[in-house]
């Protein structure tokens, strides 16, 4: 009955650390093996345990070491004892004495229970890393099982999983029980066991998402060229049909887009972009700026660098909210990319045709300049030429008649004589004369430059008048003379009337209050002296200080 429960407990274990049951043996065995070793009776020995898993007998024998000189007895016997209990022993071999009761004490079993308990954590550590360790990349299922303040920790499949910080997404808040999907990034073996790292925020989860969702990757119909991804944010994913008649963005979105937004649910409300992939670079920048349209891409292959421009009132749909949409398309395609509006794209077309035009008048220039430069050492060369060939003539024309060399010869002397002839007729100028020569010339050059500074100022003269009488002209009002305002006489008035301004006028000055204080003065010095006391008399039944309306 013992060992039936043996058995049946045995099985259990496996079955609770999902461990296969010789690994779960083999813990037992060293368990036990350990305890012995502290027993009284083995104290000291090499111990060897084996246990029978159908019927749980348990087998302890000493194990000693065979040696030609025995300086251990608990551990060494020598060559002729050990041939005595198994033939064919050898030195060096280890062999089976005897065996001992399996009886332990409570300190022993205490130690056996705490040894198959530290032997089972490190089998599963194994088991967990050699499990593991050829799925990274994949996609896995997991729960939350705590929320820590720098990372959390999900349960899976055979233990626990890390997700730091730094591969989690934004815009989620996570909570003990939610449920949802990661990928695999790392297997780590650590101190305490070994260490799962998952991600959240790797672009190769969307391609995994991708993969389990659309069979046409999966099966490779469909190829993902490359993905571009800010996680909780946004995502582009460039696509191409590796298959003839397969629609590739239309095979990712699905039917009324059921595909795509199972993807977007599992991420929290990401957007994701689908586009096509075109071998054409200019293209596929393209296609990575939508939903922008745009007119055209100039690139630049030297700098790798590549200029979309697109119309005015698409800009900042282009460039996307804080330049998300141009981050995105330029990891998307590997390419810097930058946006103008058509405006600004042909004025920067402008001004680099003027310089390109500038560039090639200045090559044009350097190239005739050079081009001179050579042309006239080649002339100069073919006039020395003709020199030679001509002499050359005359010598053979000499050679050939004896009369015609006599003749050259007096026609020489002739030319010799008038050259000298000439010579003597052309009169040596002195030094004097060339001084009085060059000073003439200098005075000739010193009033040519006072009659062009006589010129300069008649026109600075001219120029100052007409300023003068354009100022003449713009004279203020106040300095016109007096008479400018006189009106003509009028036939039958004694002297003519001007016209004045109210400030010179007695009676606007001071304005209304002044007008009806003087206008209340004359009428007192017309009024009797008893209207004057009715007058008074009424005003002095008022209110003082009071004005009566």
């Amino acid at each position: 009955m013992m060992k039936s429960d043996f058995v049946i407990a045995l099985t259990q274990l496996a079955a609770e650390r999902n461990l296969p049951k010789e690994i779960v043996i083999s813990a037992i065995e060293a368990a036990l093996a350990s305890a012995y070793r502290k027993d009284t009776i083995a104290s000291g020995q090499n111990i060897s345990v084996k246990l029978d898993p159908g019927s749980g007998d348990v087998t302890v024998q000493i194990l000693k070491t065979v040696v030609d000189e025995v300086t251990d007895p608990e551990t060494e016997i020598l060559l002729g004892d050990a041939k005595q209990i198994q033939r064919g022993a050898a030195l060096g071999d280890v062999i089976s004495t005897s065996s001992i009761p399996h009886s332990a004490g409570r300190i022993a079993a205490q130690t056996a229970k705490q040894v198959v308990m530290q032997r089972l954590r490190e089998a599963e550590r194994d088991l967990v890393y050699q499990e593991f360790i050829e799925r990274v990349g994949e996609v896995f299922p997991v729960t939350v099982q705590r929320v820590e303040p720098r990372h959390v920790v999900v349960d899976m499949a055979r233990g626990e999983a890390v997700l730091p910080h730094s591969e989690q997404m934004s815009s989620e808040r996570y909570r003990q029980g939610q449920k949802f999907k990661v990928l695999l990034r790392s297997v780590e073996r650590t101190p305490r066991g070994t260490e799962l790292i998952v991600s959240r925020s790797d672009k190769d989860l969307l391609r995994r998402l991708f993969e389990m969702e659309v069979p046409e990757i999966y099966n490779g119909a469909v190829d993902m060229v490359a993905i571009a991804r800010e996680a909780g944010s946004r995502s582009k994913v460039a696509v191409r049909a590796r298959q003839d008649g397969v629609d590739p963005v239309g095979s990712c979105v699905g039917l009324r887009g059921v595909r795509i937004q199972n993807i977007v649910n599992e991420l929290q409300g990401e957007k994701i972009d689908i586009l096509e992939w075109n071998k054409d670079i200019a293209r596929f920048i393209a296609n990575a700026l939508n939903p922008a349209q745009v007119m055209r891409v100039e690139l630049d292959p030297v700098t790798n660098t590549a200029i979309a421009v697109v119309p005015d009132r698409q800009l900042s749909l282009a460039i996307g909210k804080e330049g998300q949409n141009a981050r995105l398309a330029a990891k998307l395609t590997g390419w810097s990319v930058d946006i103008m509006n058509s405006t600004d794209a042909e004025a920067a077309a402008l001004e680099r045709a003027r310089i390109a035009a500038e560039i090639a008048a200045l090559e044009a220039a350097e190239k005739a300049r050079r081009e001179a430069e050579e042309t006239d050492p080649a002339e100069e060369q073919a006039v020395e030429e003709q020199a030679l060939s001509d002499e050359d003539s005359l010598l053979v024309a000499a050679d050939s008649s004896d009369d015609q060399e006599e003749l050259v010869e007096e026609t020489t002397e002739e030319t010799e004589t008038a050259e000298i002839v000439e010579e003597d007729t052309t009169p040596e100028r002195s030094p004097e004369e060339v001084a009085a020569e060059e000073a003439a010339i200098m005075a000739e050059l010193q009033r040519e430059e006072e009659e062009l500074q006589a010129q300069l100022e008649a026109e600075e003269r001219e120029r100052e008048a007409e300023q003068e009488a354009m100022s003449a002209e713009a004279t203020s009002l106040r300095n016109l003379p007096e008479d400018i305002w006189t009106i003509p006489t009028v036939p039958g008035q004694a002297e003519p009337s001007g016209i004045r301004f109210a400030e010179d006028i007695d009676g606007l000055r001071g304005g209304v209050t002044a007008r009806r204080t003087r206008r209340n003065a004359s009428e007192q010095s017309t009024q009797t002296p008893a209207a004057a006391a009715r007058g008074g008399r009424r005003r002095g039944r008022g209110r003082p200080g009071r004005r009566r309306r």
